[in-house]
């Protein structure tokens, strides 16, 4: 149980206001009485609920809230100040929590400045290595300015070139090893990581260093690309080379494109393309094409004509494949990408290099022919079916056969019935088959089939047992929790609820004053696009509630995909908590309009507004559920 959840199961709603000089009569289970905040005394329009521990105004105020709402609103004073007051009643011990140490910010500050002096120590071989500048210079193509901008630099042969270099120093050999700058043999004896190499500073998109990548040199060293390992601050699942100078170019395009290598990434910089990023050598994820997204929605993977994931598309689209795992190979997952694109809202299209050229070798060739390449790129199942199709007879009913069930689930993945049928169609047309005859062949090939109507219901996502004093603080800190952890989230569910003919979501889903502040910051965190959601959310989270943000982090720890079971998991409970919320206040309505009555009516009409309004909020949440309902089975 939080602090907060500890002062709230502690102190009775009833006496707190009671003691606000708020006169109360029992209604049923619940108390009504004159609202305390402003001039009406005609009808009693203030309600007060012990089993939730929360209030609601329904006259002249028309708000609610809970324990530590009712103080800030009484007292005029900020949450900090009344989880003080309220924790000092309960007999509550207050901790200071903090999500970072200085101490925990300070290491980190220790690391980034030697991986700088590192890019100095790096550069100084660098312009002392003819070979490798003549190389970079004629053979990449790179100017002396590209290769200062991006602080290019050459790890010297030898084990300990580093390792004597920064000790004597001031360094440790364990500073070393925590940047990745020193790798540990079996026998415990430690040496430099990179060895004969380029090296290319790796910066977040804040443009603080993170890590290295390194080249090989000498084409018979392995692997050709070779990574800092991860580390503290060095994550390649959650870093975009270039990205630290190409977000305002982003932004300026309204479009990112995604290279294999970072040296592409220089040269199409230096070519006047600085939308250009590249992700650490492996497959894409999620958490790099969301990081995008804070800055466009229209995304273009240029693929290298020799990746492994482009000769993988003749191969087969299932969505794992070890061979796309390996270290300088851009995976191209098909099926991934698209419910990438669902999931983030995004326009990720596909384009292909001509005539086994690389990026850098293209715009070395003609500048303007890249130009031509993005504004052509294709969309993901477009790229698949004539990928699948070219050198193929198309004649061939076995080949059609074999496309067809390759393509298909691509398309039933599309979360548009528009688009579904636009690319049947175009699948057909390809093929040259009716599309019926092409919708018969799914039975025929290994296509992973939906699940059929009528079969039973998936199991929805049970939430974690949360010390709560009631049975809506439980599923509010639930959905909340899932927010939190996956804050993309709150995209696809104010969609999900706008389809339905809802609002979005706003603070007034919860009842909560901690569940509507952390809920406000989240918010907040979605509408900005310098940081990446969660990171300016949990920046910005006031220190009081750190310890519940950490107890709800903790309660959701079982969500960790943002699958549609999970969605819809969630819509279903934010619609339960919706008409909950309705079906209480119609009903004290109903009463608050018998008062009114019998004190001579005169805002009868306005109670009675407010009942219909809810009622037609109950009718429309009911009628949601029925569609949701279809949709699960």
């Amino acid at each position: 149980m939080s602090t907060i959840d500890e002062v709230k199961s502690r102190i009775d709603i009833v006496e707190l206001v009671s003691e606000a000089g708020v006169k109360l009569r029992r209604a049923g289970r619940n108390y009504t009485g004159f609202c305390p905040f402003h001039d009406n005394k005609h009808t009693p329009a203030f309600v007060v609920w012990p089993e939730t521990g929360t209030w609601r105004c329904f006259g002249q105020c028309n708000e609610g809230g809970d324990i530590f709402k009712f103080v800030m609103k009484r007292e005029g004073v900020e949450f900090k100040e009344a989880l003080q007051k309220l924790a000092a009643r309960a007999g509550v011990e207050l901790k200071d929590f903090q999500r970072e140490t200085p101490e925990q910010r300070e290491a980190y500050d220790h690391l980034r400045k030697l991986l700088e002096d590192a890019v100095v120590f790096y550069r100084s071989h660098l312009f002392n290595n003819r070979d490798i500048l003549t190389y970079l210079r004629e053979k990449r193509g790179l100017t002396d300015a590209s290769i200062e901008t991006f602080g290019l630099g050459f790890a010297p042969q030898g084990f300990d070139n580093a390792l004597g270099f920064f000790t004597q120093r001031g360094y440790s050999e364990h500073d070393l090893m925590d940047v990745g700058l020193l790798t540990e043999r079996d026998d415990g004896r430690r040496y430099d990581r990179f060895r004969n190499r380029i090296m290319i500073p790796i910066r977040d998109e804040q443009g603080r260093m993170a890590g290295f990548g390194a080249r090989i040199v000498d084409p018979d060293d392995i692997p050709k690309f070779l990574n800092s390992p991860e580390t503290p601050i060095f994550n390649k699942g959650r870093l975009l080379y270039g990205l630290d100078r190409a977000r305002k170019p982003i932004r300026a395009a309204d479009q990112a494109v995604i290279v294999e290598g970072y040296l592409d990434v220089i040269a199409l910089h230096q070519a006047g393309y600085e939308n250009v990023v590249s992700p650490m050598g492996t497959a894409l994820t999620e958490d790099q094409l969301r990081l995008l997204k804070r800055f466009t929605r229209r995304i273009v993977l240029a693929l290298d004509p020799d990746t492994a994931g482009q000769k993988a598309v003749l191969r087969g689209l299932e969505a794992a494949r070890s061979a796309m795992d390996k270290e300088g190979e851009l995976a191209f997952d098909a099926r991934g990408l698209l419910r990438n694109e669902s999931r983030l809202q995004a326009d990720l299209r596909v384009a292909s290099m001509p005539d086994d050229l690389d990026p850098d070798e293209i715009v070395a060739r003609d500048r303007e022919e890249w130009k031509r390449i993005i504004e052509n790129a294709k969309p993901i199942v477009t790229h698949v079916m004539e990928a699948l199709a070219a050198g193929q007879n198309l004649n061939d009913p076995k080949v059609k056969n074999q496309i067809a069930v390759q393509v298909l689930p691509l398309i039933d993945d599309l979360p548009s019935a528009l688009e579904r049928d636009t690319y049947r169609q175009a699948l057909a047309r390809m093929l040259r088959v009716s599309e019926s005859a092409l919708m018969g062949s799914q039975a025929k090939g290994p296509v992973v089939r939906r699940k059929p109507r009528g079969a039973a219901p998936a199991r929805s996502v049970e939430p974690p047992v949360v010390a709560a004093v009631n049975p809506r603080l439980k599923i509010e800190s639930y959905c909340l929790g899932a927010l939190l952890r996956k804050p993309d989230l709150l995209y696809r569910l104010d969609r999900g609820l706008e389809e339905f003919g809802l609002t979005a979501l706003t603070v007034e889903d919860f009842e909560y004053t901690d569940h509507q502040l952390l809920f406000g910051v989240l918010r907040l965190a979605m509408e900005q696009d310098e940081k990446e959601h969660q990171q300016y959310m949990l920046s910005q989270i006031p220190e009081t509630l750190s310890a519940l943000t950490n107890d709800l982090l903790a309660q959701t720890e079982k969500v960790d995909t943002l699958d549609d079971k999970l969605l819809d998991d969630l819509l279903g409970r934010f619609l339960d908590l919706r008409r909950t919320h309705a079906m209480t206040n119609v009903n004290h309505l109903r009463f608050i309009q018998e008062d009114e009555q019998q004190a001579g009516g005169a805002n009868l009409k306005m109670y009675m507004e407010q009942t219909g309004r809810y009622i037609r909020l109950i009718s429309a949440i009911d009628q949601a559920k029925r569609r949701l309902s279809k949709r699960q089975t």
